[in-house]
């Protein structure tokens, strides 16, 4: 008799949607039970609603009730993982282990204002129009500018008021992997590091020469650690 596959959620990023998580999942799908869907306001999914962490962290709350999911581990990349720690320092019992990959979590104002000054709709629509069709192929329920706009006021709140402070990681017993790229960008492995710290069980993985967009890594590589992780 087969053993009941683990329950793993994955998470998308800021301006994603589950659809850039479909190559890993099909590197994941055969040693879990794997759970996708979209943040409110992404994807297919649309919103009236300003876009937040909480806001997030509670539609991560409802997938799990409506489909009253038990022992549940959470991967999340980059704002993924953020939402998966917020969701964790008021539900521990019902977690399993989180692995985030680069998940910037100590947001200062001034990272903030660097972050969403970035995300202008206008310019990327004519500076990078190969992003710009993506986001709008991927965004299929709603306007991408309107995905952009959202996200980059979210980023200026997480630099004045962050959802996550240094006295909230004293809360999070679940155990959980930090994952950060040495080419990445965006998430230094010290920033990393100083979160691991101050978890109460943490620890780090650095992965060589992995960079910040997903895809554009070795996907066997972290599914591996994934894997190694939560067995």
């Amino acid at each position: 008799m087969k053993k009941p596959k683990k329950t793993l959620i994955l998470l998308h990023a800021a301006l994603g949607a589950k659809s850039q998580l479909t190559k890993l999942s099909k590197t994941l799908s055969q040693n879990f039970d794997l759970h996708l869907f979209d943040f409110e306001g992404h994807g297919v999914n649309s919103s009236e609603s300003n876009f937040s962490i909480d806001l997030f962290t509670k539609n991560l709350s409802d997938y799990i009730l409506k489909n009253n999911l038990k022992e549940v581990s959470i991967f999340g990349y980059s704002m993924g993982g953020y939402v998966a720690l917020n969701y964790a320092k008021g539900n521990t019992e019902n977690l399993h282990k989180i692995i985030t990959f680069g998940t910037k979590i100590d947001w200062s104002l001034e990272n903030s204002i660097k972050e969403s000054n970035r995300l202008n709709p206008e310019k990327i629509e004519e500076k990078v129009p190969q992003f710009a069709s993506l986001l709008k192929e991927m965004h299929k329920g709603n306007n991408w500018k309107d995905v952009m706009t959202k996200t980059a006021k979210m980023m200026l709140e997480l630099g004045d008021k962050k959802s996550l402070k240094a006295a909230d990681f004293q809360q999070i017993t679940t155990p959980v992997l930090i994952t950060v790229g040495t080419n990445d960008t965006m998430i230094s492995v010290e920033e990393s590091q100083y979160v691991v710290e101050n978890l109460q069980n943490a620890q780090l993985k650095k992965l060589e020469n992995f960079v910040h967009p997903l895809d554009q890594n070795d996907l066997e590589i972290l599914t591996q650690e994934i894997t190694n992780f939560l067995s």
